[in-house]
């Protein structure tokens, strides 16, 4: 089975260089704009993306599927995105306080009572973590997927943050709280250092532990924050840990001066411990060396998006300074073909960045999560983005629960037989599904641009608030 982190685990060494065309950018990045008014599209998105959630996730468990419309199994981390969506639907007036409430206890009684062991079958976890992948009816592992620490922390970000949102004095919410606490401190984070201080990116019951660890700069940020925030000492990650994790930063820096950044080529890197933890004007060690926080650091890496869209070295069509984003995704078809006479190498679901960064890919296909959920980072150029392709493939990309997942302009005309999606002779090849993992940074970045919705209530999280302290962050909100 063919995950995201399948294919980052294969480039997990990050090399430095560089490749013909990469990633060049201006010495400067606009200093960040006051938030306005929000287009009427990014409103329409937003509850378009809620209701992606709403509506697919299983009232009964409250699992959401890993992409609709073909539902075949649960993404967990679709599930942590999902419990983010409620507390915004509440917010927007989309869905009722109560309804969102029961929603989300139901999916906290499913994980806390779900078994947990050692077994390659009938378990739903183990050591508190959980399988990447479950079966949408009965939530047992679905084939040989792995128990996936990044994946458990995209869960508890959605968990934590109902614990933090539904404050109220309701039996349901007291117990919503309950459950939120022991499902976060059930995780035995230091069971899943194989190679202690590193994180291991997961563990099969057949063969045991990946044989990859996590290792800056990637979207982990989030693994190592959940495991060092964990209040017993005997299952917390120590404070070296994050020392290992930054330790490899130096494969990673990109850009000059104000360019300078973190870089990691799918930006969902860039994007997804940000739903959770609001970097701004908090640093670790590295970052008060460099001078600027995680939050810049993820604004440089999307301008660096666009200008290599605008450079566009590999010459695929549509890409423009308002049309970029390469993140992991849909492909229109894998394999080398010919096209207009050169051999271009094509993949299905696979990470996709800017060449001459870490984890490198392009062929050409978009995907609108790559900017979209970066609008708190960048608006001023995510939403003419957002705009421009509504209007120039609004047709054939926007539906019933906003931007599909990814699109192929160059494939307009290729006479190319593809695997999945369809292909219009004008526009070029589309995606026809909706991914749960890409939805989420959507939605919750546009309500974090809008009024910090996630980041207000994720400030008083004490797993949040105690990781970042032990990882060494300090500023001024850091101060007990």
């Amino acid at each position: 089975m063919i995950t995201r982190r399948s294919l980052l685990a294969c480039t997990s060494l990050l090399v430095a260089g560089s490749a013909a065309g990469a990633c060049t950018r201006p010495a400067a990045v606009p200093a960040l704009p006051v938030p306005g008014a929000a287009p009427r599209l990014i409103d329409d998105v937003s509850e378009r993306t809620f209701r992606f959630f709403w509506e697919t996730t299983n009232p009964a468990n409250g699992l959401a599927p890993d992409r609709w419309p073909s539902a075949g199994f649960c993404s967990i981390a679709a599930v942590g995105f999902a419990l983010t969506a409620y507390p915004i639907g509440v917010e927007r007036g989309w869905v009722s306080h109560q309804a969102a409430a029961q929603r989300t206890l139901t999916t906290l009684r499913f994980f806390w009572n779900a078994p947990q062991g050692p077994g390659a079958r009938g378990t739903t976890g183990h050591k508190g973590f959980f399988y990447h992948f479950l079966d949408m009816e009965q939530g047992l592992r679905f084939g040989r997927t792995e128990l996936s620490s990044v994946d458990t922390c995209l869960l508890l970000g959605g968990i934590l943050f109902a614990a933090e949102f539904f404050d109220g004095t309701a039996a349901a919410e007291r117990e919503i709280r309950d459950l939120a606490k022991k499902i976060y401190n059930r995780v035995d984070w230091r069971w899943m250092q194989a190679r202690a201080p590193l994180v291991s990116m997961g563990w099969h019951p057949e063969s045991g532990f990946i044989p990859s660890d996590w290792k800056g700069y990637n979207e982990a940020m989030l693994v190592y924050v959940l495991g060092m925030g964990a209040p017993d000492p005997a299952r917390r990650l120590s404070r070296d840990a994050w020392k290992a994790w930054t330790a490899t930063y130096p494969h990673s820096w990109r850009g000059e001066g104000q360019g300078r950044h973190l870089a990691f080529g799918p930006h969902f890197g860039h994007q997804y411990s940000h739903v959770w933890i609001d970097f701004r004007g908090v640093r670790d060690a590295t970052m008060r060396a460099e001078g600027f926080d995680y939050f810049e650091n993820s604004r440089r890496a999307t301008y660096a998006q666009r200008d290599y869209a605008i450079g566009n070295p590999e010459g695929w069509k549509g890409y423009a300074a308002d049309i970029w984003g390469l993140t992991a995704c849909d492909g229109p078809l894998g394999g080398t073909h010919q096209l207009n006479g050169k051999p271009r190498q094509f993949r299905t679901y696979s990470a996709r960045g800017p060449l001459g960064l870490p984890d490198e890919f392009d062929d050409g296909t978009l995907a609108p999560t790559a900017a979209l959920g970066s609008i708190a980072f960048a608006p001023e150029i995510v939403i003419p983005c957002a705009q421009a392709m509504h209007a120039r493939y609004g047709r054939r990309l926007y539906g019933k629960y906003g931007f599909l997942d990814s699109f192929n302009p160059t494939l307009a005309g290729a006479g190319l037989k593809v695997e999945k999606g369809v292909v219009d002779p004008e526009l070029g090849w589309f995606n026809d599904e909706y991914l749960g993992i890409d939805q989420g940074p959507i939605l919750a970045m546009i309500a974090n641009y809008q009024d910090d919705l996630v980041w207000k209530h994720m400030r008083k999280s004490p797993a949040i608030r105690d990781g970042l302290l032990r990882a060494g962050f300090s500023g001024d909100r850091l101060i007990r």
